[in-house]
């Protein structure tokens, strides 16, 4: 009996070990398994029609109460003056100041155009009026909101107060916490919070936001017209591609990369700073959340569980620095940048917003779009599309990328498994993110 406890005692202390652990995965709201039947693993039941073939039964349309202008008549007083100012890239600023136009109208204060700030990081010096059209945007936001180019004159010279309310969330509130200080100072700055509440906005300021971010802004004449000569240069039918692995991006999402080469590691550490990547099982589980960036290689291979050609014609919307693009190229090799596609020294001398502003332009026009992660960029892309009927348009599923590849699924009952993941996305027309000015229609 003695010799019996003494054998018995390490087994269960390791059954209860490996319980715990599994429990830990299975109770991770992003980690349960997903179902994989016959059907899915069976060669001849995969199907090999295009992604883009499937019929859709949910689609993101614009609201109606926007379309039609539903707002109501602007007051003729208002409470003051505010200035929206942007930091970041190109459609973070964008996002920022779609924020602070609804702000602006749920506030009854004039709205004074936007400060972009200046970015060594983004390689950046332009502003609003270099990169859309200010009279434009003007006339297209009349009787949403009133806007003026700039301070009027007896205040124009003093620097307004600031209100920053960039890092509030949750129950943040701008008509308690931001119109006192309009009332008081009269003419304010913001840097609109990071987690908006638009839902408890009035519909009069909804309006005022969905009309900025999606009717009013367009670009310069001068940047259209060469965003214009990008997009005829493209072969058609194309797709745009919104590939996200570069050093810094990889380092921000605190993933574990096993396996690339040295270049890329010393690029992704030196980006890294005090930023620390997950490691072990923990490393596990943040990629089963869906935080890691897919790799070219693995964009190419979910490509091709999707069924899309490998002699596509694909546009790279994607700034400088991407690594490791040759797993995406040596498959599919009909690849276009702007860089290759466009020269001449009016396009060297651009910055990064004029040149972001080049890819968004490409993106929205484009006859497919396709997204490796969900910024700012593609939520403004995917809505612009949707505004435009477009709607062959993907956001690739990187937590089904995970839980199907630690499942210890290859080949192809690998690309089955993506595409029914994808295609169920695709169908429901999930993952658009679109509540605040657009409607889901059925099919």
């Amino acid at each position: 009996m003695i010799g019996a406890s003494i054998s018995v005692k390490p087994l269960i202390i390791a059954v209860f070990a490996i319980s715990s652990f599994l429990a830990l995965l299975y109770l991770s709201p992003s980690t349960k398994p997903i179902p994989l039947n016959s059907s899915v693993l069976s060669v001849s039941h995969r199907e090999k029609l295009s992604i883009w073939s499937v019929k859709r039964v949910m689609e993101w349309r614009p609201c109606k109460w926007w379309l039609q202008g539903h707002v109501s008549v602007l007051p003729p007083e208002n409470n003051g003056y505010i200035r929206v100012d942007c930091y970041g890239g190109l459609n973070q600023m964008r996002r920022d100041f779609c924020d602070g136009v609804g702000i602006a109208r749920l506030l009854n204060a004039t709205l004074v155009l936007p400060k972009f700030e200046a970015a060594a990081y983004w390689n950046e010096s332009s502003g609003f009026a270099d990169v859309f059209d200010v009279d434009y945007f003007i006339q297209q936001m009349n009787g949403f909101v009133k806007v003026v180019k700039d301070f009027p004159g007896e205040i124009a010279s003093k620097e307004p107060f600031l209100v920053d309310c960039s890092k509030r969330k949750g129950q943040f509130d701008y008509v308690e916490s931001v119109l006192p200080q309009l009332l008081e100072h009269r003419y304010i700055s913001i840097t609109p919070a990071m987690s908006q509440r638009r839902d408890r906005y009035p519909q009069y300021a909804k309006a005022a936001f969905c009309q900025a971010c999606y009717r009013a802004l367009r670009l310069t004449r001068s940047l259209e017209k060469k965003a214009s000569e990008l997009l005829e240069a493209i072969p058609k039918p194309f797709l745009a591609l919104h590939l996200r692995f570069e050093p810094d991006m990889v380092a921000y999402s605190q993933c574990e990369y096993l396996g690339l080469p040295p270049a890329s590691m010393q690029a992704i550490d030196a980006a890294r700073g005090d930023r620390k990547k997950w490691t072990g099982e923990l490393a596990q589980l943040w990629r089963k959340r869906g935080k890691c960036p897919l790799t070219p290689s693995e964009t190419a291979l979910t490509f091709q569980a999707l069924s899309i050609p490998t002699n596509t014609n694909i546009y790279l919307a994607a700034g400088d620095g991407l690594m490791e693009i040759d797993g995406l190229k040596s498959i599919y090799r009909n690849v276009f940048t702007k860089s290759a596609l466009l020269s001449g020294e009016d396009f060297t001398n651009m910055h990064g917003n004029t040149k972001a502003a080049l890819d968004y332009y490409v993106s929205i026009n484009s006859d497919s779009y396709i997204a490796t992660y969900f910024g700012n960029m593609d939520k403004m892309v995917s809505a612009m599309r949707a505004y435009k009927g477009l709607h062959k348009t993907l956001f690739l599923n990187r937590k089904a990328f995970a839980e199907l590849t630690f499942q210890g699924l290859k080949g192809e009952e690998l690309l089955q498994a993506l595409w029914i993941a994808h295609k169920d996305d695709y169908v429901m027309g999930r993952g658009y993110a679109l509540p605040d000015c657009f409607c889901e229609f059925k099919l």
